[in-house]
């Protein structure tokens, strides 16, 4: 049984099942530099995102390794666009990638929580970001982004949810969820899509 069968036993997201197609994940890509470009683009919309990771990689002939971005100059990323603090987590994400592993082998060898607590011990590298890497990287099909606004915007508007009780309210995110697994990557895509506001990656 494919992901769409399974989702649609959900009444409230076959409704916005109706007016979609399937969608595929991805296994793509650096992870090493596609941290990077999730910290350069922090708190921006993704057309301004995008500009700035593409500023950042011109710097570089190739996609660089951890120990050019670690030796590349502060002045010099921070010509790109790049805030000080921003600056700081790339460098912070690149000396972890030397010292412990951000390639593709290791990182699939561990589960989504596992991932979680080993790449969020990096300054600037938070939970939303690791789950958009397991998500649109490492093409894992049972991710749930609780903390995403969009997602949280969705739910609350399709189930009808109270979000001024916080607790409750990811509680009823949580339980609601459970019924998507194994596929709730796909169940936040749909949603994203249904409020036309996909995460800036």
């Amino acid at each position: 049984m494919g992901y769409f069968t399974h989702l649609k036993k959900d009444k409230q997201l076959r409704e916005i099942l109706k007016n979609q197609t399937e969608v595929k994940l991805k296994k793509n890509g650096n992870l090493f530099i596609k941290l990077c470009g999730t910290i350069a683009g922090q708190q921006l919309s993704t057309k301004v995102a995008a500009t700035i990771y593409n500023r950042f990689l011109a710097l570089y002939n190739k996609i660089p390794a951890p120990e050019e971005v670690l030796n590349t100059p502060d002045e010099k990323l921070r010509s790109v666009g790049l805030s000080a603090a921003k600056v700081s987590y790339i460098k912070n994400l690149a000396a972890f990638a030397i010292e412990h592993g951000i390639n593709r082998r290791k990182l699939n060898k561990m589960n989504n929580d596992e991932l979680i607590e080993y790449l969020t011990q990096i300054k600037g590298i938070g939970r939303w970001s690791v789950e958009m890497l397991m998500m649109f990287s490492m093409g894992r099909e049972d991710v749930f982004a609780i903390d995403d606004l969009g997602i949280q915007t969705s739910m609350a508007s399709l189930y009808k949810l109270d979000r001024n009780d916080r607790k409750n309210f990811k509680e009823q995110m949580l339980k609601i969820s459970g019924k998507w697994s194994p596929y709730r990557t796909y169940a936040c895509i749909h949603l994203w899509n249904y409020k036309d506001n996909p995460p800036a990656l």
